[in-house]
């Protein structure tokens, strides 16, 4: 490999980052990955993957089984196990965007750009607003521009072009970083699996809400997604508008602010940096109702320096076709 890598956002760190919606799920299966979470969260990540195996024998169809068994493999450097388990993921759910995207990374991490090329245009194509495949396709575009800019100057070492090219990506993506790897959970699967997911360094399912309803209609979890998705993509690229937009009228700030107040506090730190990122990573929908509705996620945040890791819940309300937030609440 070369000595830069490209910053590529993906399966299993603790840090980060796909845009990730979990199914509503029976708290039976939810507990019982979320013990196997826990395990390997405490270093027990063998013990985790032979009780994961277990569980997938008595579960073949469980997507989240299977994909947090790829994490925990990818995890221990077990790369090519990964790939395999992943690949089997996208045979059984092929809709599903996050098993392109790890498989994507895998493929980076030994040098087949090509591979985790289609591997991201398959992403994007099943989930087009999928932010974090689009930046990592950015970066393997780059990644192969350095490879061929490598090239050039092998052939020719007095091609300035290529050397001031070549110094561009290396500076954009600096040197020695290593390719993370992200959630251990894919998006929401059709609700006939009815697979839990693992957390990657939360709890997956809010034991405290009301009843999860594993019978949520799936346009509401479409809705539901597609809202929370919108808020993020319109702070991250500072549309004021359409951020405002995501809050509903009766919107309640934290602190017991007023709604201008907050406005103005809002448009100060969103303007304030030259750029914004927001990327959010092991989305949990708990329905309460069909208009009302909890959406529990990791929120990493970055404004001209290193990410802010939040876990956070929005309380949604159905007003029309639309969801919007009542209340946002930081789980810190």
């Amino acid at each position: 490999m070369n000595k830069f890598i490209t910053l590529l956002k993906s399966i299993i760190t603790k840090s980060v980052l796909i845009l990730s919606v979990s199914l509503l799920m029976s708290p039976a299966y939810a507990d019982e990955l979320k013990d196997i979470s826990q395990m390997a969260d405490q270093g027990q990540t063998g013990a985790a993957i032979d009780r994961l195996n277990t569980y997938i024998t008595a579960n073949p169809k469980n997507a989240q089984a299977l994909f947090m068994k790829g994490v925990l493999l990818a995890e221990q450097g077990r790369r090519d196990e990964a790939i395999k388990i992943f690949l089997d993921v996208t045979e059984k759910f092929p809709n599903l965007p996050e098993p392109y995207n790890n498989l994507a990374v895998l493929y980076a991490d030994q040098g087949q750009f090509d591979k985790a090329r289609k591997s991201l245009e398959t992403a994007i194509k099943t989930h087009p607003t999928y932010a974090t495949a689009h930046e990592n396709l950015g970066d393997i575009y780059a990644r192969m521009a350095s490879e061929a800019y490598d090239k050039a100057l092998q052939l020719d070492t007095s091609n300035t072009r290529a050397q001031g090219k070549l110094s561009l990506i290396k500076d954009l993506f600096g040197t020695g970083n290593k390719t993370t790897i992200a959630s251990k959970e894919p998006a929401k699967t059709d609700s006939k699996v009815a697979s839990p997911a693992r957390a990657a360094d939360v709890k997956k399912t809010e034991t405290t809400a009301a009843k999860t309803s594993v019978d949520a209609p799936k346009n509401n979890e479409d809705g539901l997604t597609s809202a929370v998705n919108n808020w993020a993509q319109a702070w991250s690229s500072k549309n004021l508008e359409q951020y405002f937009a995501s809050y509903g009228a009766n919107f309640q700030p934290a602190k017991g602010e007023s709604r201008k107040a907050w406005e103005q506090q809002r448009k100060e730190r969103i303007n304030r940096p030259s750029k914004i990122s927001v990327s959010l990573s092991n989305i949990n929908i708990t329905a309460i109702d069909s208009s009302n509705a909890k959406v529990r996620f990791k929120q990493a945040y970055r404004a001209d320096g290193k990410p802010i890791y939040t876990t956070k819940t929005l309380v949604m309300k159905k007003e029309g076709d639309n969801w919007y937030i009542q209340q946002e609440i930081a789980n810190n």
